[in-house]
């Protein structure tokens, strides 16, 4: 029995230590899930099943691309991974991880990220390279802003298109894309108690102008100066707003270069030089931080605001003209020093 022991004993010592080792370099590595935590992949139009793989291995998702085309041979069925953004768990069985982003009616979603202050159009170039939806259905649906619920005198869907990110189901209709962003917006604006569509459409003119203007430390004042101009009682500046930006936005170019004829032009409906008060609408997509500046403006004397350095943000206020024109001076010469910095 001894000698029988032993032999067992043997033949377990051999298995562990020779056979399963070996065994083991003909499985192939797979987690065995459900998996954990969160992993966002995005897999790009072009890319290959091989590409994939890589992709969902150094993300952690999957423990090898052998396991996941595998998984593939099995169950893919000759279907096709769409591209776009899939919200899947790192560790996941690899069989796991196919299904959920073949399954692209929960799972899949097309990324698109809006930064503040962009304009109409740049926001549907993104929309349009994020989706692979023409621009011109987006371009289409901003001709009639009343059926996403603006007020009449909106000429377009311009401070409305919420900034942030993005991640919207794959075959998104244009107008269900555009419908959520002026919804997030309203939202917005709602959350703050301003219910009122045509007062709405005001404070976004306004914080689209504060962003293009103003470093977010300046906001509350730049609106402040903005209100000053805008009061009836205003008597320095004529009720004009002044906005080098505005008058760029109804160039449909991003430059404070303007020439004394762009400035003096008063068919130019975004000119706050050449006329007075608030420009037509709105000249970016703002974001709460401006928003809630233009309704909630700091009380200050001044009517006038440069930024004398664009590296550190430094604005310079003042009351009178006079003052204003010597902090004009102390920008042209940061300008003089350094060169293509403000065009």
């Amino acid at each position: 029995m001894a000698a029988l022991a032993l032999v067992v004993a043997a033949v377990v010592v051999l298995t562990t230590t020779l056979v399963l080792p070996f065994m083991a370099r003909f499985q192939t590595p797979d987690y065995p899930g459900p998996g954990r935590d969160t992993a966002v992949v995005t897999v790009t139009k072009g890319d290959t099943n091989l590409a994939i793989g890589n992709t969902l291995v150094e993300q952690g998702v999957v423990a090898s691309v052998k396991a996941f085309n595998e998984a593939l041979q099995k169950q893919g069925g000759g279907k096709f991974i769409q591209p776009g953004q899939y919200q899947l768990k790192k560790e996941m069985k690899a069989s796991d991880a196919l299904s959920a982003m073949l399954d692209t009616t929960t799972n899949a979603v097309q990324y698109a990220a809006i930064s503040q202050n962009a304009r109409q159009s740049e926001v549907f170039d993104v929309l349009a390279k994020a989706t692979n939806i023409p621009v011109d259905e987006f371009q289409a649906l901003a001709k009639n802003p009343r059926q996403f619920g603006l007020p009449a005198k909106a000429p377009n869907l311009e401070g409305y298109l919420r900034p942030g990110e993005y991640r919207f189901p794959l075959n998104s209709k244009p107008k269900d894309i555009i419908a959520q962003m002026v919804n997030n917006t309203k939202k917005t604006l709602t959350d703050m108690g301003v219910t009122d569509p045509g007062e709405q459409f005001r404070l976004l003119t306004i914080a689209s102008i504060i962003e293009a203007e103003a470093g977010e430390a300046d906001y509350a004042k730049v609106s402040g100066a903005i209100y000053n101009r805008l009061s009836p009682d205003n008597k320095e500046t004529g009720g004009r707003i002044d906005s080098d930006a505005t008058v760029s936005y109804g160039l449909n170019r991003r430059s404070y270069e303007l020439t004394i004829a762009e400035k003096q032009d008063a068919s130019n409906k975004y000119n706050t030089f050449a006329n007075p008060g608030l420009p037509i609408g709105p000249i970016g997509s703002p974001g709460t931080k401006s928003i809630d500046a233009a309704k909630n403006p700091a009380k200050v004397p001044y009517y006038y605001w440069v930024t004398v350095n664009l590296d550190t943000g430094e604005t310079r206020y003042a009351t009178t003209l006079a003052e204003h024109q010597r902090n004009v001076q102390l920008y042209t010469a940061w300008c003089s020093q350094n060169p293509g910095r403000c065009k």
